[in-house]
């Protein structure tokens, strides 16, 4: 996480998707182009399935994890 912190440019979906599933997210998917991230107690997260990710959405899931701990 703190190699994403330090460079969130160029950040694959598969590695934000995988990261959220270790803290506990769940996806689900209902066949759009984005995915929502469920965890109890915590905001939903939504992430449109793009190649490479936005910054911006990096940002975001490094604060919600964070925050979820």
């Amino acid at each position: 996480m703190q190699d994403l912190e330090k460079n969130p440019n160029n950040v694959r979906f598969e590695v934000l998707k995988n990261l959220l599933e270790d803290y506990g997210y769940t996806s689900y998917n209902k066949g759009s182009s984005h995915f929502q991230f469920r965890k109890a107690g915590c905001p939903l997260i939504t992430l449109p399935f793009n190649r490479p990710m936005k910054p911006i959405y990096v940002k975001m899931v490094i604060k919600a994890i964070k925050e979820s701990q």
